[in-house]
């Protein structure tokens, strides 16, 4: 189905683009991080901030990237089990697992969507010395998520095809996600 398999590929091209935008984040951390060392043990001059803003980058660091490691299937799996599996088996366990994260994803984009609004609507802060505006990253929560969800029911039709032997997709990044041949 050419709707699905273009939903497939305008999801995964875009958790892929966030997922390399966001890797640069690590190298903003590292920065912070290396200037807070400095500030307080070479000038005795610690910040307020380096260490609450390294902790925000990690947020949108960790779960942008996570809907893209989903496709990759770099995130947590019994391995041992999984590889040993026939190819159109182990697409069958797929499509049992993958409605799971789907549901998990619908759960945690409706508990998290009123709190992000509430932390705009009244410019919630962290309440640090610090003190910078918490919504962006209470709103990143029901953000990322709903790309997870996009990606795990990219990943569902993916499996469904693999289960079937009727793959949409031969692309070289992906893990379980449409590599031919695993």
């Amino acid at each position: 189905m050419p709707v699905l398999d273009g939903f497939c590929t305008l999801v995964t091209t875009v958790n892929r683009w966030l997922a390399g935008l966001v890797s640069v984040l690590v190298f903003v951390m590292v920065a912070v991080i290396s200037y807070e060392v400095v500030m307080r043990y070479f000038f005795n001059s610690p910040t307020v901030w380096a260490l609450e803003l390294s902790t925000l980058l990690l947020g949108p660091y960790f779960m942008l990237a996570g809907p893209y490691l989903l496709h990759v299937g770099g995130h947590v799996n019994v391995d041992v089990l999984y590889a040993r599996l026939p190819r159109r088996v182990a697409a069958g366990v797929d499509c049992l697992t993958f409605p799971v994260i789907i549901a998990l994803c619908v759960i945690v984009v409706h508990e998290s969507w009123p709190v992000a609004m509430d932390a705009y609507a009244n410019g919630e802060t962290s309440f640090s010395a610090w003190n910078p505006p918490v919504w962006p990253v209470k709103l990143l929560v029901p953000v990322s998520f709903s790309l997870l969800l996009a990606q795990a029911l990219a990943e569902t039709v993916r499996a469904a095809r693999r289960a079937t032997g009727r793959d949409i997709e031969h692309d070289a990044d992906a893990g379980r996600g449409g590599e031919v041949g695993s």
